[in-house]
């Protein structure tokens, strides 16, 4: 499936995340450890919240590793709000309006995971998106249809909720099709001041998530450590997996919940579908 980091906080060049870390993306790429595939090299994806009123989204097809212009770009573009993606199909083409981040005005969405047997189910999730919104699909992926459909169930009033019901609707036309497990997911959705992370999968197996240990804790723990003596206490991340392995540093995400990065805290709730309640 793919592979994905969050990060908010003082401003950081891009390389700092996405090729310095000793488990970085780029690596994940190449060798993801907890990835339910090894490689990710369906293509990438980096959006970022620099001065414009919208933020940045910078896609390409070629494997994270072996293209250039992401190497150039990350050594010189620096920001305070980063979500990067790496892919790895599940069936839809490999092409650029396929590459996550996806983005709708100041919202930037990505997600790891399926729905199951999407061909199944493309035609009535399709038609259960907000008319006003559709034109925006660009690409043929179940996970920019999901996004959409979270923007229709009112993503940027309450993303928790949106969420929420989106993923309901998901699970109750995936399972009029005869489908025992329609989704697994993780997700992060901004709005380029709060990060919302989701965990969860209808089998309740979900694919790995984490975020960072406060980095006030860290850098007492770890004095000499010049990577965390870089950043301000606010800066967070939020993961498919651990970009290293310093002890402490890494909380996993549970089961079916939701993690919300505001400023420098991470507040877990609960995340549970069967509770949404779909409009009619």
């Amino acid at each position: 499936m793919c592979r994905w980091l969050a990060y908010s906080g003082s401003p950081i060049r891009l390389d700092e995340l996405l090729y310095k870390p000793t488990n970085s993306l780029v690596v994940q790429s190449k060798n993801s450890r907890l990835g339910a595939e090894t490689t990710n090299g369906d293509g990438f994806g980096v959006g970022w919240y620099g001065t414009a009123p919208v933020p940045g989204i910078f896609h390409s097809t070629e494997p994270a590793w072996n293209d250039r212009n992401l190497h150039e770009l990350s050594a010189q573009a620096t920001a305070s709000r980063v979500f990067a993606h790496i892919r790895a199909s599940t069936g839809s083409a490999v092409q650029q309006t396929n590459c996550h981040p996806f983005r709708h005005n100041r919202w930037v969405w990505m997600h790891n995971g399926l729905i199951k047997d999407f061909w199944k189910v493309k035609r009535e999730l399709t038609l259960a998106v907000e008319p006003s919104l559709f034109p925006e699909i660009e690409g043929s992926t179940d996970s920019e249809l999901f996004f959409f459909l979270a923007l229709t169930f009112g993503l940027e009033r309450d993303p928790h909720v949106a969420v929420a019901t989106a993923v309901r609707v998901i699970e109750e036309i995936g399972h009029s099709h005869g489908i025992e497990h329609p989704i697994q997911m993780t997700v992060a959705t901004t709005d380029g001041d709060t990060t919302w992370g989701f965990r969860y999968s209808s089998e309740g197996k979900s694919r790995s998530l984490f975020h960072s240990t406060d980095v006030s804790t860290l850098r007492a723990q770890y004095p000499d450590n010049v990577v965390l003596s870089g950043l301000s206490d606010e800066s967070r991340l939020v993961v498919s997996e651990p970009l290293g392995d310093l002890p402490g540093a890494w909380q996993e995400v549970p089961e079916a919940a939701c993690v919300v990065i505001h400023g420098g805290t991470a507040e877990l709730t609960p995340f549970s579908p069967s509770n949404a309640i779909v409009p009619s």
